[in-house]
């Protein structure tokens, strides 16, 4: 997944810290992107993202499956983070939801119920 950040060196620490993703790449310009572990892509954005409803097409939010015992450190982490997030339980599934930097909607969820 690759996502436009508006600041990408404040996004690079955040995912850093909150998600443990290390940055794999050095980008030379912002059209290039640093990838963040195996999963993800940041690009410097251009311009600012126009607001938009969150039931409108696009990027709804990305996940991010682990197991049970994973689920439950990633909450204590999130919390000594400083990080605010609402815990929901699908029936078939347990996630957490929080916000990045530019509000981009995760999740981190675990079908081990």
């Amino acid at each position: 997944m690759s996502l436009n950040v508006s600041d990408r060196p404040r996004s690079i620490e955040w995912y850093r810290e909150v998600l443990g993703l290390e940055p794999r790449s050095e980008p030379k310009q912002d059209d290039w992107p640093v990838f963040m572990g195996d999963q993800l892509a940041l690009f410097q954005a251009a311009t600012p993202a126009p607001d938009r409803d969150s039931e409108t097409a696009g990027l709804r939010h990305f996940a991010f499956r682990v197991g049970a015992d994973e689920l439950e450190r990633a909450q204590a982490h999130l919390g000594e983070q400083g990080v605010r997030f609402n815990s929901e339980d699908h029936g078939s599934a347990r996630s957490v939801y929080f916000r990045d930097p530019d509000g981009n909607t995760i999740e981190i969820t675990t079908y081990e119920v």
